[in-house]
């Protein structure tokens, strides 16, 4: 093999590019991450937007498939600064006649709460808890033939099924609520098909991993992937803007953690007629209106158990919550929006000053849509907490635009990397033998624009630097279980 400057090269140090620049100098090589912005973390960055002293999460905040992992629990980054908290609750969904449904970490618990369709959760969510260890590797992967069939089988019966027809299995507004709740995550129409899978997998984190709040913020999880690297002896770079290939240094692989329109920018001419074809038809998704605020007390509301959770799904009912998202997603705007609230300092006071608070939320929006929904996003808070208006100090924004400027990976404010239905499930960003590798020798793509999609869980970076591992250098990993220790 021709000496060249690095073994590899990783474009972007989101959760995905530290992730895969780990997995390849865990082997010895020698790899260089470089970035764009003077702050590594992509997604993952920590700032005072507001007011001096109050730390805000710049895009995630609560973080339930970091905690659930398979690949970040064979690291120790707690030994490097990573500190989860837990919330007592994982997370709330209040309705209008002041009750709430909860997600608790104790599956029993949220049976209770759950009354008459507790039996109906159970008999979801129950399997899917008691095989996790085995179906997370399975779920969080490409497409392939599964280990476990049986149980990756029993599971597919119900993810696949769009959000509106499992819905109808709970005969309460409470357990159709939570359930819609989490099914938005999914960023699209509920009734699309395998939405139902986006809300099986983190209810199941909630009782795996729960669905914890790093302290300090976001970016705790940045620095720990990155002082990790750093120790193995791999070398970052920011303030790295990559417009070419040129720029890069000599290496055996550059492994991108962008999406497909980046990714043409910088290395389309370089790809086979049918692969740049492919990439110029991938889909994003709709974008979010993001909302942070500094606040001079908790956020009021009515409902108790919403003050002692982490996260909280404004939606009321699983109809409004449906007809939310299939509005944004055909580009219309809708005066009541479903709102996902995190409320990160009740349970982390030093990111504030003492006494002071913080809330972080975005809705769905259409790709790309400028329009100010401060106005609205307020008003579903204070709907369910009467005075929050009150008790703000001052408010920062982010429309679209300003969520891509703030990472480039947020076409039209998606900060799934692309939509992720069924069309996009199992291709993104191709239709490929593997979904890593692109046309051109030597060029792979890490992002959430690859399988298993959007989240903080490292995933799509590591099945990026196995088949590099493989390809280039003929090493083979095993199992993730034992990741830890470099192969001979």
């Amino acid at each position: 093999m021709d000496k060249k400057e690095y073994d590899a090269v990783v474009v972007g140090s989101g959760p995905n590019g530290l992730a895969a620049a780990i997995v390849l100098q865990q082997q010895g090589l020698r790899v260089l991450v470089v970035e764009a912005k003077s702050t590594i973390g992509g997604g993952l960055r920590t700032a005072e937007l507001t007011l001096p002293g109050f730390q805000h999460d710049v895009c995630s905040a609560i973080h339930p498939m970091a905690a659930s992992s398979p690949l970040f629990k064979t690291w120790p980054l707690e030994k490097w600064g990573l500190e989860f908290i837990y919330p007592a609750l994982a997370a709330a969904h209040p309705f209008d006649d002041g009750s709430a449904a909860v997600l608790s970490r104790s599956l029993e618990e949220t049976i209770r709460g759950l009354g008459k369709d507790g039996p109906v959760y159970k008999r979801l969510i129950g399997p899917v808890v008691k095989d996790w260890d085995l179906l997370a590797p399975e779920i969080l992967a490409p497409f392939h033939i599964p280990k476990h069939p049986f149980v990756m089988g029993a599971f597919g019966l119900k993810a696949l099924q769009a959000a509106t027809w499992l819905s109808k299995r709970f005969s309460t507004q409470q357990g159709r609520g939570l359930f819609g709740g989490m099914a938005a995550h999914s960023i699209q129409p509920l009734s699309n098909v395998a939405t139902s899978a986006i809300a099986l997998v983190l209810m199941a984190a909630g009782h795996t991993g729960d669905w914890p709040v790093p302290r300090g913020g976001a970016q705790k999880i940045a620095d720990a992937l990155a002082a990790f690297f750093l120790s193995l002896g791999g070398k970052i770079e920011v303030n790295f803007p990559v417009k070419s290939l040129q720029q890069l240094p000599s290496s055996h692989a550059v492994l991108f953690d962008i999406t497909p329109r980046q990714l043409l920018q910088i290395a389309g001419h370089q790809f086979s007629s049918l692969y740049k074809w492919q990439l110029e038809k991938y889909r994003y998704g709709m974008g979010v209106f993001k909302v942070d605020w500094a606040l001079d007390a908790p956020i009021p509301f009515t409902a108790d158990a919403c003050r002692r959770a982490g996260t909280i799904h404004i939606g009321n009912t699983f109809e409004e919550i449906a007809l939310s998202e299939q509005q944004s997603a055909a580009g219309k705007l809708t005066e009541k929006p479903f709102v996902l609230l995190a409320q990160q300092s009740l349970f982390d006071p030093d990111r504030v000053p003492a006494g002071k608070h913080t809330a972080w939320a975005y809705c769905h929006v259409p790709n790309g849509s400028t329009a100010d929904r401060t106005a609205v996003i307020e008003q579903q808070i204070e709907r369910f907490a009467p005075g929050f208006r009150e008790r703000i100090l001052q408010r920062h924004v982010m429309n679209t635009e300003q969520v891509e400027a703030y990472n480039a990976n947020y076409i039209g404010g998606d900060i799934n990397g692309g939509v992720i239905d069924i069309r996009q499930l199992f291709t993104r960003p191709a239709l490929r033998w593997s979904p890593y590798k692109t046309s051109a020798k030597g060029l792979y793509i890490c992002s959430s624009s690859t399988p298993p999609g959007g989240g903080v869980h490292g995933m799509c970076g590591y099945h990026a630097a196995k088949k590099v591992l493989q390809e280039i250098f003929g090493i083979r990993l095993p199992a993730l279980n034992k990741l830890g220790q470099p192969i001979a």
